[in-house]
């Protein structure tokens, strides 16, 4: 938890609360349900909570901000996020019904109000949001062939309304095809830690 309070020194008691309760819930409904990988889950903080808040980094979220988190598994990066910013909303969605009653779940019991969860898969949702983020659930040309519909056309933010992705690796000829409007943002620009050297945050308007 020192971590994220490192990163995030302006967080309320109710956002530090939040967040310290996450280990407990993740490493009880992890032995119930496997979400994140029996091996990483010490790692939580750093590996998961810290790398979806990265986003914030990027880009903060204006009061009434909607954004659609695609295969949020048990909630990542949308439970982050939706701590940090709680005037925005959140609709974390997962194809997988078990891992989106563990996000629900977790919402729940540190009291998150401003997220909603759907069990379905992406190309059957047809509501609209500012933005689309998500954590390496596939290549980026199919990604935004099944979430282009999704976004909303009037934007308010600091970006233009589109699709913000973390991931890591090689990503040269996975970005080609949209190198004249994609931005690549290296994380270890925002965190110290030898985790973040190989990771991304991919920002592409749409």
């Amino acid at each position: 938890m020192t971590i994220i309070e490192h990163y995030f020194p302006e967080l309320t008691a109710v956002q530090k609360n939040q967040f310290e309760a996450l280990y407990d819930l993740y490493l009880d409904w992890n032995s119930k349900i496997n979400v994140i990988s029996r091996k990483d889950i010490t790692n939580l903080y750093e590996h998961h909570v810290l790398h979806s808040l990265a986003i914030a980094k990027m880009l903060k979220f204006k009061a009434k901000s909607k954004i659609l988190d695609v295969g949020t598994g048990g909630g990542f990066p949308g439970i982050p996020l939706a701590i940090l910013f709680p005037e925005a909303s959140f609709h974390l969605l997962d194809s997988v019904g078990k891992k989106v009653r563990v996000a629900q779940e977790v919402a729940l019991a540190i009291g998150l109000k401003n997220c909603t969860f759907e069990h379905n898969r992406v190309q059957d949702v047809t509501s609209r949001y500012d933005f689309v983020v998500s954590r390496a659930v596939m290549p980026l040309s199919d990604l935004v062939v099944l979430i282009r519909k999704n976004i909303a056309q009037k934007s308010f933010n600091a970006w233009p309304n589109g699709l913000i992705c973390l991931k890591g690796g090689a990503l040269t000829s996975e970005l080609a095809p949209f190198k004249k409007t994609v931005q690549l943002f290296e994380l270890s620009q925002y965190f110290e830690e030898e985790f973040f050297k190989t990771k991304y945050g991919i920002f592409l308007p749409l």
